[in-house]
Formats: structure tokens, C-alpha cells, sequence
């Protein structure tokens, strides 16, 4: 027996038909929040190429958030339908999960609801994460094959630092570097070296037939040498210069 009275139930009766009535006419005047129409109808736009892309991300975060609130308005929906059937079948008042009572005055604030306080689902922070995290870390997710020793070509950490090469909004706190003198020190491994692969290949050169080995002592040379990466012994001219 249903712990609440009969004009309780009433009045609960024609509050969740209320709420079923303003959202169903809330979704057909606006047209399910613009979804009935194309992208491309919704802004007035013939084509989005020849728009900044800052302009087409705008409409698509709006556009997304239109679907957000249309499956909230049909997920209600659903909600206040389990209410009004549990009315019917007499369950309705009683929590789904422990069976208790659910006071009328929880009732009143959220009519559709089938919980207790104690058991309601949306206080519990869900354990699941994003899918895109998996991409996330490390940078570059899948498209990272620096670790592999096989790699030589062209991955996404690389496709980036092309396109990053032209620029990006990031600021100086954003940097991976603490000492930044340039923006161009901002870019994701900014120290890299470009177009070898060994340090000392930037330095050491031969003639056209691969002989005659020479070192060229500039800044790449010395940084090498400074950083103990190399032994000035193995070069008697650089000793030298050094001291």
C-alpha cells in the first residue's frame, strides 16, 4: 500500500503530466533545438572552407550542445513515463533499489524519480573515462614512434611540429622549457635537431665521395663537445681551439 494519500498522488499525477506537456512542447517549437535543420541551413552558410576555422568549431560546439539537450529533454522524458507507469502498477513511491518509502516532499521537487536519496544513481561519480585519454598519454597517443627503434619516417609528434612551426596560441607558461628568449622556444621539443639523426652529424662532414673527413667547429660543435657528449682528445685542432 502506497504510503502517500490520494490527492498527494494527484497532485503528483499533474505535475509529471505538466512537466511531459512543457518539455514535448518545448521540443517542437524550436524545432529540437535547430537539429531538424542541416548545418550548413542552421547557419546560413553556403560553404564552411572558405570560413576561419575558429568560426566552423563555434557552430560545432553549439551544434553538439543542441544534442546534449535534446537527448537530456528525451532521457526526462522517459523518466516522467516510469513514473506515470509505476502510478498505474501502484509501485510508484517506492525506491527501485531498496524498495523504501521516498518522501512526498522529495516527490514534489523531482516527481519522475524512482530513487531515495540514499540510492539515487547521480550522486555516484561514474569510474569510466574518456576514450580519447587513451590518445591523450602519452602526447600523441598511437602516432608517437620515437620509443621504436625501427622508426625513421615521419610520425604525429612530427606532423605537429610542422604544423606548429607556423604558429599556435600557446603562451610562454605553456612552454616545456622555463628559460623561453623566443616564441620559437615554445615549440614541443624546440632543441631538437633537424634533418639527422646523431648530434655530431650536424658537424662532421666529408666530400662528395664520403672521404676526407672534416669537422666544422661551430656552435653545434662546441655545445657537443662542452656537454661531454664527445672526447677532445680524438680531436687534437679542437683541443686546442679550446684552450
Amino acid at each position: 500500500m502506497s504510503h502517500l494519500t490520494s490527492e498527494q498522488l494527484a497532485r503528483l499525477h499533474q505535475a509529471l503530466l505538466q512537466q511531459q506537456e512543457d518539455i514535448r512542447h518545448r521540443l517542437q517549437n524550436n524545432e529540437h533545438y535547430g537539429l531538424q535543420e542541416s548545418l550548413r541551413d542552421n547557419t546560413g552558410e553556403l560553404s564552411v572552407i572558405d570560413n576561419h576555422p575558429g568560426d566552423a568549431a563555434t557552430e560545432l560546439y553549439h551544434r553538439s550542445m543542441d544534442i546534449s539537450l535534446v537527448e537530456r529533454d528525451e532521457h526526462e522524458l522517459e523518466e516522467i513515463d516510469d513514473a506515470l507507469t509505476a502510478m498505474e502498477e501502484g509501485s510508484y513511491g517506492s525506491c527501485a533499489v531498496c524498495g523504501g518509502d521516498i518522501p512526498y516532499e522529495r516527490l514534489s521537487v523531482v516527481p519522475s524519480t524512482r530513487y531515495c536519496k540514499e540510492h539515487n544513481p547521480r550522486q555516484f561519480s561514474p569510474f569510466t573515462r574518456p576514450a580519447e585519454e587513451e590518445f591523450l598519454s602519452p602526447p600523441f597517443g598511437r602516432t608517437s614512434l620515437d620509443e621504436r627503434e625501427e622508426q625513421n619516417g615521419i610520425d604525429g609528434e612530427d606532423a605537429w611540429q610542422i604544423v606548429e612551426s607556423w604558429g599556435s596560441s600557446n603562451s610562454p607558461a605553456m612552454a616545456e622549457d622555463n628559460e623561453i628568449r623566443s616564441y620559437n622556444d615554445m615549440e614541443i621539443e624546440a632543441d631538437e635537431t633537424e634533418g639527422f639523426v646523431e648530434p655530431w652529424e650536424n658537424f662532421v662532414a666529408t666530400d662528395i665521395a664520403g672521404n676526407h673527413l672534416t669537422i666544422i667547429r661551430g656552435n653545434s660543435y662546441r655545445h657537443y663537445m662542452d656537454s661531454e657528449e664527445g672526447d677532445y682528445l680524438l680531436d687534437p685542432n679542437g683541443k686546442r681551439s679550446r684552450e
